[in-house]
């Protein structure tokens, strides 16, 4: 597929345009340079004609790269990356600052790459802009267009200059779509580490500090036969802790995820204390992806650094079947990112999940299996009159949810829902997976 990549100086509004083309916010915008930290990758359309778009990180000037020099090297590399990757660079200028010496090395580099070159000035409908496109000229490209990605300017011409490249493709339907893995977790507990043993290479960045990550980024892969698309998250810290505004846009776009994602692998720090590990943060982050109905895995990284794991992983168990009981018995697995053990066997755990969280039970079989419920603990009376259940199907999967029809509904108390949940949990070994109830009511018959 024809790939455009997105390159320029940091907060030249590169992830403006890669949102502008997409239709959808998707990267993390802000006036600070050097927020996206990854080449974020996305297919967008013109008319029926699919392309892909490489947001990159910016190419840093050395003079102000001197506090993360580390980082700012690997943001440099991530860049170069996706220039090899592309068939088309797009070159943003921002039209307000002007032509920089910097931008001038860049041009000087992006002529050796021996690839076609388009020049995107930006933020060109202001009037403090001071570039022309006769003034861009100079930096030795055929292809100069004016555009503001905030005020969809100029992208119409953008559009023409890249429809050359593409291709119609007809819509097919896969049945093997990619299955939508997030992973998540607090800042610094390995979650990019975790993807790139994954992928298999250095594609996003890491480092031993925290917030690195910003943006959800979004990588397709395959592993034995199944494809996945991987969602790499921002940490999350508790909100009393997130003061910085950029942080504030990386923990949104985090939890944003949980609408798209299907599986999420949540990732806690072996190495740190497990009463800190399982405070409300952690435990709140694995309530609010259970409300989503997504599948979870608790994956309990750095498991090389530490001694007496049996013990550790006994008491992280219990401590969750008692605060997350909605879910009991979440799946939970020992790796170590950075060691590679116990990935592929994270992975099967993941894709058993999955069926799961698919499943279909007949009806039949649930009707079958009610009365047995309900003989052992019938439901409770309400006003002198007990509630009658009559009887339950399945209206969907993903997650499993079921429509439970009986008398008074609205009195039914959630402490018998649960009731019922569990025992679907344990009847039809449904292990971690958030099961939803729909109570509709029926009329009593013995009223008028």
């Amino acid at each position: 597929m024809f790939t455009l990549a997105l390159i320029g100086r940091p907060n030249v509004g590169k992830s403006s345009l890669f949102n502008r083309l997409l239709g959808r916010k998707v990267a993390i915008v802000h006036e600070r340079p050097g927020v996206t930290r990854d080449f974020q990758e996305a297919q967008a359309y013109y008319g029926d004609m699919p392309f892909r778009i490489l947001d990159t990180p910016g190419l840093a000037d050395p003079e102000t790269s001197a506090a993360h020099p580390e980082l700012s090297k690997n943001m440099q590399l991530q860049s170069e990356a996706a220039i090899e990757e592309a068939q088309m660079v797009a070159f943003v200028v921002d039209g307000i600052a002007g032509i920089t010496a910097f931008d001038a090395e860049i041009a000087k580099f992006l002529h050796k790459k021996n690839k076609p070159i388009i020049v995107l000035i930006n933020k060109n409908d202001s009037k403090k802009a001071l570039l022309t496109e006769y003034d861009v000229f100079a930096l030795g490209f055929e292809t100069v267009i004016s555009v503001s990605a905030e005020h969809n300017l100029g992208i119409d011409a953008l559009y023409e200059a890249i429809h050359p490249h593409l291709t119609f493709e007809e819509e097919v339907v896969v049945k093997d779509r990619p299955l939508k893995l997030a992973i998540m977790g607090r800042p610094n507990v390995g979650k990019s580490t975790l993807v790139n043993a994954l992928f298999g290479e250095e594609r996003l960045l890491t480092a031993d500090m925290p917030g690195v990550t910003r943006d959800s980024v979004s990588l397709l892969w395959e592993h034995n036969g199944q494809k996945f698309e991987l969602i790499d998250t921002a940490g999350i810290r508790r909100k009393a802790k997130v003061q910085d505004a950029v942080e504030q846009l990386a923990v949104q776009s985090a939890t944003r995820t949980l609408q798209f994602a299907e599986m999420v692998v949540l990732v806690i720090d072996a190495t740190i204390p497990i009463e800190e590990q399982l405070e409300k943060q952690d435990l709140g982050l694995a309530q609010q992806i259970v409300e989503e109905g997504r599948g979870l895995i608790l994956a309990l990284n750095k498991v090389d650094k530490i001694n007496h794991l049996p013990e550790l992983m006994e008491h992280i168990r219990n401590q969750l079947n008692y605060q997350l009981a909605q879910v009991r018995d979440v799946p939970m697995i020992a790796i170590s990112a950075l060691n590679h053990q116990n990935l592929e066997k994270m992975l099967d755990m993941v894709l058993e999940l999955n069926k799961l969280w698919n499943m279909r039970i007949p009806t039949a079989k649930l009707n079958e299996w009610l009365p047995f419920m309900l003989d052992r603990h019938p439901a409770p009376a309400v006003a002198g009159r007990r509630i009658r259940i009559k009887y339950m199907t399945q209206v969907k999967s993903r997650p499993p949810t079921f429509a439970l029809f009986c008398t008074k509904a609205d009195d039914l108390p959630a402490s018998y829902i649960r009731y019922l949940s569990n025992g679907l949990r344990d009847d039809f070994k449904l292990p971690g997976v958030p099961i939803r109830f729909i109570v509709k009511g029926i009329k009593n018959p013995y009223t008028s």
